[in-house]
């Protein structure tokens, strides 16, 4: 992954080094082996060029040709349809709706009480508390499958990686109890996509 971003040649991908969303959409770039210019974006000073391209000027922001999305989950969904192997969806419409739904249940029940922490704003114990004890509570899951209710990697483990590599700078710590999640954690922590998905900021964030 290069640096910069030239939305007429390379795929080009307008990324906050820090931000989960962008973090997940990397994920999905680094399985797929995709080659992308990268610019990393300051969500405090957003350059012209990404103002230009996307009137929110948030990221994550993705440039293919012509082409620019910028909500996370469809740029997410659009890759593993513009590159197809390794499958992140199921072909049959039922294995494909069901990943989808656990993607949406992890963002639903999980991303929210996340956000509410990142934010520091109020309800911030409340919201550690319900998230440490949810995911407490779904362990038995993680003891199923390897991955996230699947035999192989999909799209609802590329929402979940980014967000289980947060836990501690969301100062959610999990008990011994929880071992069937926390080596699902370290299973993907350790796939060399997930490695190659990180920005140095990411790192830091597990020192």
């Amino acid at each position: 992954m290069i640096a910069s971003v030239s939305r007429r040649s390379v795929m080009g991908l307008y990324s906050d080094p820090r931000d989960i969303y962008s973090h997940r959409v990397r994920v999905v770039l680094a399985e797929k082996g995709v080659t992308v210019n990268i610019e990393d974006i300051d969500p405090d000073n957003v350059s012209d060029d990404l103002l230009e391209l996307n009137p929110y000027g948030n990221t994550p922001t993705l440039v293919d040709r012509e082409l620019v999305l910028y909500e996370s989950k469809l740029i997410m969904e659009y890759l593993d349809e513009r590159y197809p192997h390794p499958p992140l969806l199921a072909v049959d419409p039922v294995s494909r709706a069901t990943t989808r739904l656990h993607a949406y249940r992890i963002e639903k029940d999980w991303y929210t009480k996340a956000n509410i922490i990142s934010s520091e704003s109020k309800g911030i114990v409340k919201a550690r508390k319900e998230l440490t004890e949810s995911l407490i509570s779904s362990t038995p899951i993680f003891d199923v499958k390897p991955f996230f209710m699947s035999d192989t990697f999909t799209l609802a483990d590329a929402y979940l990686g980014p967000l289980l590599w947060r836990l501690p700078s969301l100062g959610v710590k999990l008990p011994a109890s929880t071992k069937p999640l926390l080596n699902y954690a370290e299973r993907l922590f350790q796939r060399e996509a997930f490695i190659e998905s990180l920005t140095e900021d990411e790192k830091e964030m597990r020192l």
